[in-house]
């Protein structure tokens, strides 16, 4: 907590009490001695730390033998601080000799030796060797990345999450040396690209494989337990979004609570059982993504990373950077700037839009975050004009096609725009299975009970789909879905069409992997304040066996209030507004149970609704929302919206889009036209009316 003083006095009264009962050579001691020796070395009291470090040392290798890990941990720690005090020559061989200690007593590839070899590789990063620094840091990434593979096969996710936070120092210091130090070292280039890749929505597949696998191979267990997990997820949204009147506030937080444990105990049961099945699969590298890129087509990798100062050992401001790879040839780059300054113009692009603002203002706002995000990036896409975009961060929440350039055209002009959680997806689309049924259509729901007259509540698909509390959200029918599914029908040869009271939440439970699902109706996502952590969750990593206080505050890396974010987000069906969609059901299909859908198989999710792509965002992992439980169940492609939107104009692109599908068209190559054609209707012309709806996923005609 930053309370030096009010600590100082608590570790000075350990030491003595253990001095005093065990003596002063006892191991016990050398432990006092270490965390006193850490609290000065925070306090910058690198004087007074210095004979306790040395103390608990001699201390250790007296009662434990010189090879012992404690003792390595202890000439860490020493290391650490003379590397503070600038004596590098004194650190280098004390970090020599406790790598190889924990080498080994631990094995090549215990979390120990990566934090060692770390240690290692940011002393010879301040000296100014870079050669060494990156030999370093890539061999760190190596034990962290077959760590991650292993310790993924268990879990929840959030305990996948809280796993990949202790990681995320050594990512960024990959690519603050590459960006920072050897802005035109490839070797650099190759090692900050790479552990992006291999890290950038991590969390992401993780989930999915698991699911995947235990699919694949699904035992009359796995499926007990596959159904246990699905009726508690649903238990715990009905709980949350219909809570029974007859029940005090500290039940309600009981069984909320019992319910989230069970569910995530249930999550790391499953994804031990995963662990059965899993192969060894290939390590990501360039080279491998490089081959899925088509050659008309470049990635652009986008992060949001924190520089980290070695001289001082502090992190600064958060930047953007994108990194540009083509089908062939050496990975390019591009520092972007501080992130605070890309934010709030992406921010303002969001409210223009999706107020319908003046569109002159809207085009100025367009082309100043263009300036700051996507010009200095065109000068590197050379001829190429598909851009496969992996956002990160805010930059999830924008439209990029709305963007304008330097000649005041839109980006959707010039280049058609594909969206990834990563680039590693590239990788995850060539496992493609079939559909199991035909196209499903969701339209049109009675959100009310059969006779209520809802004539009172608005219309338009965008309306009251915003609250931070559920209960005061109500939907009126959207009699434009109804057309739309009328529109679309004909198009999609043997499609299930469900609408009114058979468009409910629990038809779309049993959909098999559809060849296309195509849901229009309200969409919401509800507003919950975060509270950021006042810790950079980086710092850890230098010392070991005690905790180091951070040096600087950090955006945390995923949502950090305890609420899942899926549980925030969802689709309203029948019997919404009186939460009461037949059986067990509430009409309220929150995120997480959409996530729960098996749609392996599925080629085209269109969710025909309002801010179905927005939700929360976190730093490498992309948004907590629909999107992601999509991309959980398995989808192959995503048609998604960011803002609310138009219950005419979205029935108009939508027959356009299918139509456009039907004659061969590519799933994204479609969007992209059916949006230059909207830019030329005067109706249409505003990005408000076009520039909602975003593709992610596969990009290439369906079958």
């Amino acid at each position: 907590m930053g309370n030096y003083r009010e600590a100082e006095p608590l570790y000075q009264r350990s030491l003595a009490i253990r001095e005093q009962a065990l003596g002063r050579d006892h191991p016990d001691v050398a432990q006092s001695l270490n965390g006193l020796a850490v609290l000065y070395s925070n306090m910058g009291n690198y004087s007074e730390a210095e004979p306790l470090y040395q103390r608990s040392l001699a201390i250790k290798e007296q009662t434990l033998g010189s090879d012992h890990p404690s003792v390595a941990t202890s000439l860490n720690n020493l290391a650490l601080l003379y590397q503070n005090m600038g004596n590098y020559s004194e650190a280098e061989p004390l970090y020599q000799r406790s790598l190889a200690i924990w080498e080994q007593a631990l094995g090549s590839n215990h979390p120990d030796v990566a934090i060692s070899l770390n240690n290692l590789a940011v002393l010879y990063q301040a000296q100014g060797n870079i050669d060494l620094a990156t030999d370093y840091f890539t061999r760190t990434s190596n034990i962290e990345e077959n760590n991650l593979s292993l310790i993924f096969t268990t879990g929840s996710e959030a305990q996948k999450q809280a796993y990949m936070n202790t990681l995320s120092g050594t990512t960024h210091r990959a690519i603050s040396l590459h960006l920072q130090d050897a802005p035109n070292n490839p070797e650099v280039a190759q090692l900050a690209l790479t552990t992006l890749l291999r890290r950038k929505g991590r969390i992401l597949d993780a989930l999915t494989d698991n699911i995947q696998l235990i699919r694949e191979n699904l035992t009359p267990e796995n499926q007990q337990l596959l159904d246990q997990l699905a009726d508690t997820r649903t238990q715990l949204a009905t709980l949350i979004y219909n809570k029974p009147e007859n029940l005090d506030g500290e039940a309600y937080k009981t069984q909320v609570a019992n319910l989230k444990a069970e569910a995530n105990q249930l999550e790391a049961e499953l994804s031990r059982r995963s662990a059965e099945f899993r192969t060894l699969s290939q390590p990501v590298t360039i080279e491998a993504i490089q081959q899925q890129i088509p050659e008309n087509s470049v990635l652009v990798e986008l992060t949001l990373y924190q520089p980290f100062d070695v001289n001082n050992r502090q992190w600064g401001d958060p930047r953007y950077a994108a990194y540009i790879l083509h089908a062939t040839g050496e990975p390019q780059w591009v520092d972007l700037g501080e992130a605070a300054p890309i934010n709030a113009a992406a921010k303002d692009l969001q409210n223009s839009l999706a107020r319908y603002g003046n569109l002159t203002t809207l085009q100025e706002t367009a082309r100043e975050l263009d300036s700051l995000l996507m010009q200095p990036i065109r000068a590197k896409l050379g001829d190429k004009t598909h851009i496969l975009m992996s956002p990160d961060s805010q930059l999830n929440l924008i439209p990029f096609a709305a963007l304008v350039d330097e000649n005041n055209q839109y980006l959707v002009e010039n280049y058609q725009i594909t969206y990834l959680t990563t680039g590693r997806d590239l990788l995850r689309l060539e496992n493609k299975q079939q559909p199991r049924q035909a196209a499903v259509i969701v339209a049109n729901p009675d959100y009310d009970e059969p006779g209520v007259n809802n004539s009172e509540i608005a219309f338009n698909r965008g309306s009251n789909q915003r609250s931070s509390d559920i209960d005061s959200i109500r939907f009126g029918e959207l009699p434009g879905t109804a057309a739309e599914a009328d529109a679309i029908q004909p198009l999609l040869p043997n499609a299930t069409v469900l609408t009114e009271a058979k468009a409910t939440e629990q038809a779309i439970k049993q959909v098999e992997a559809p060849r296309i699902l195509h849901v229009a109706t309200h969409g919401f996502f509800l507003n919950v304040d975060l509270v950021a952590p006042t810790a950079n969750p980086f710092e850890n990593r230098g010392f070991v066996g005690v905790q180091a206080r951070p040096d600087a505050d950090f955006t945390p890396s995923a949502p950090v209030n305890q609420e899942n974010p899926l549980l925030r987000s969802g689709l309203a069906l029948a019997g919404f507004n009186s939460r009461s969609g037949g059986g067990s059901e509430d009409g309220v299909l929150t995120a997480l149970e959409l996530a729960g859908l098996n749609l392996r198989g599925t080629q085209l999710v269109v969710l025909s609704a309002c801010e179905t792509g927005v939700g929360d965002v976190a730093n490498g992992e992309g948004v907590y929302g629909l999107r992601r439980a999509l991309a959980i169940a398995g989808a192959e492609s995503q048609l998604i919206s960011l803002w609310k939107v138009s219950d005419e104009g979205t029935k108009d692109l939508m027959v356009d889009y299918y139509q456009r599908l039907l004659s061969g068209e590519g799933r994204s190559a479609a969007l992209r036209e059916v949006q230059l054609a909207m830019l030329q209707d005067a109706e249409y012309q505003h990005p408000f009316f076009w520039a909602s709806f975003i593709p992610s996923g596969e990009w290439a005609a369906m079958e």
